[in-house]
């Protein structure tokens, strides 16, 4: 689903992606750590109320984190499509007590978070992203 995602996000102006139909999407567009290019990246998302995110590196339950979560460890400036509107973004990883207060309402978005991470073996990386 993420290249149908990317590609019906992009020709629908930011507006549309099948992800959203289960949960909030959105397209985070990261610097590579490695190639130093954009990298665009369908994710759910849990919005917050002061207008920024929170995005779990799930990687679908797979053993290693997902290459995005590497990305914004190395360059944590990157940009967020939601709703039809490109946002700067400073992400932070989330870790102890702060990790642990958004862990609740994360499930409450994505159910399967704690299956993925029986399944991974690994903590998820949890980031929160502030808009500029």
């Amino acid at each position: 689903m993420p290249p149908l995602d990317r590609a019906l996000h992009r020709m629908s102006g930011g507006r549309l992606m099948t992800g959203q139909l289960l949960v909030p999407s959105m397209v985070l567009t990261t610097t590579g750590a490695v190639s130093g290019l954009p990298r665009r990246t369908p994710l759910a998302c849990l919005p917050e109320p002061d207008g920024g995110w929170v995005v779990v590196g799930s990687n679908f339950g797979r053993e290693k984190h997902p290459a995005w979560t590497g990305n914004l460890l190395k360059d944590p400036v990157a940009e967020v499509g939601f709703r039809g509107r490109a946002v700067p973004v400073t992400a932070r990883l989330l870790e102890g007590a702060e990790r642990d207060e958004v862990w609740p309402r994360l499930l409450k978005v994505w159910p399967v978070y704690d299956r993925y991470v029986e399944r991974s073996g690994r903590e998820l990386r949890v980031f929160r992203l502030t808009p500029k």
